[in-house]
């Protein structure tokens, strides 16, 4: 499995009730098989009213069942067959009826019979809500999302937004990309589960005067994957985020910082609870001794200006400061180097006292959707060769789990 079809090998039955989202169903599918999956469509008569089959079975390369009485099943019992060969069943959207009938065992027609008859233990039944957001609201339909949920099923969204009716909301079905984010979560291992992860991601940002700063250059994509990972892996992942342009991942609780200190205030207030803490973002190490009040002008001809002297002092060391204190979580931390990458990720592992060190060339990797690591620790080192940066962030949780299930004490690392 690749990061390119991250559900190859895999088997989805994905079912639509009747609603306008149904129209997002057209990419989702597109977007399942691009991702390596085989997808059986189910329709009701009512999702039949919103996209045809025929559009469905083009995207999918499989025909689509719309009846119970479908007849091209040798046995005539399509909602066994389909449920036994599929490895989770996706209902999207999924209408307030659809809900009540999953919630309350009903099986009128195909769809909802084979979400009945499926196997549970082993095809998993995701739902992705779907409708007006005084529908959601509605205390029948809360109830019944309880009551699905509390049977096994996992709820994707909804989400909030513009709604087909013009009000505005939540009940919005989840957009394609996001659906299949959730799909491919729900497959990988959970080696986190119960486990908090404390993550810091980005750049700082060390102000000069009020508009201009001293900052480094990251962009935060791989502390933010890291952290869609982690969560991913059935942690509870709480992302300290220095100023960067990305969207939180998935199931990830985010704090937002500007400066050294600021990052280092909210992550001291999260450690006490964490099971791990991954440093990953690039903090300025120096900041500006005193900060003008105002913007600092030229007020001189070009080539004239006296140029100010910038006194600069030290900013704290947030990985060293958490792996200090008396029980500290499992540390990870990062060390982006220009040149002698093992030299300088060694020196870092000793001076941090940490388990573990992720080294990178950060000219290598600014920016970039991909990057090579080297795992450093008092044992040796390890390269993870150049790939996407999801599936570099997917091998080190790997890690991670391992090292909380059979601990490293940090002197070692000395």
């Amino acid at each position: 499995m690749s990061e390119a079809t991250p559900l190859a090998g895999k088997h989805l039955l994905l079912g639509l009730s009747g609603g306008i989202a149904c129209y997002k169903v057209a990419e989702l599918t597109r977007l399942l098989v691009k991702a390596g999956a085989t997808v059986q469509v189910i329709m009701t008569e009512a999702a039949e009213a919103f996209i045809t089959p025929v559009t469905l079975q083009a995207l999918s390369n499989r025909p689509v069942y719309t009846s119970q009485w479908d007849a091209r099943q040798d046995n005539n019992m399509a909602h066994i067959n389909l449920g036994r060969e599929a490895d989770a069943m996706l209902i999207a959207p999924a209408s307030a009826d659809m809900i009540a009938k999953l919630a309350q065992g009903r099986a009128d027609e195909l769809l909802s019979l084979t979400a009945l008859a499926r196997p549970a233990q082993r095809c998993a039944l995701l739902v992705a809500p779907a409708m007006n957001r005084e529908m959601w609201a509605h205390p029948a339909t809360q109830r019944n999302v309880a009551q699905l949920v509390a049977d096994g099923a996992e709820l994707l969204g909804p989400g909030t937004g513009d709604q087909a009716c013009g009000e505005v909301g939540d009940g919005r079905m989840l957009e394609p990309q996001q659906l299949l984010d959730r799909v491919v979560a729900h497959f990988q291992p959970k080696l986190l589960a119960g486990r908090r992860v404390l993550i810091t991601a980005g750049p700082t940002y060390e102000a000069i005067d009020p508009v201009r700063g001293i900052t480094n250059r990251s962009s935060g994509k791989m502390g933010f994957a890291i952290a869609r990972a982690a969560a991913e892996a059935g942690a509870q992942v709480t992302l300290v985020a220095g100023p960067v342009h990305l969207p939180t991942p998935q199931g990830v609780r985010r704090i937002d910082v500007q400066s050294a200190r600021q990052m280092l205030d909210a992550v001291l207030a999260e450690t006490a609870t964490q099971d791990a803490f991954v440093a990953t973002a690039a903090v300025a190490d120096w900041r500006p001794a005193d900060v003008a009040e105002h913007k600092i002008k030229k007020n001189a001809a070009p080539g004239q200006a006296a140029v100010p002297a910038l006194a600069l002092t030290e900013n704290p060391d947030i990985l060293a400061t958490v792996a200090a204190l008396p029980t500290p979580p499992l540390c990870v931390g990062f060390a982006a180097e220009s040149q002698d990458l093992l030299k300088n990720a060694r020196d870092k592992l000793a001076r941090k006292r940490v388990p573990l060190i992720v080294a990178n060339l950060g000219p290598a990797t600014f920016g970039q959707d991909d990057n090579a690591l080297l795992l450093v620790d008092a044992r040796g080192q390890r390269e993870l060769s150049r790939a996407d940066k999801l599936t570099l962030a997917r091998e080190l949780v790997r890690e991670i789990a391992q090292r909380l299930n059979t601990p490293v004490s940090p002197a070692s690392a000395s």
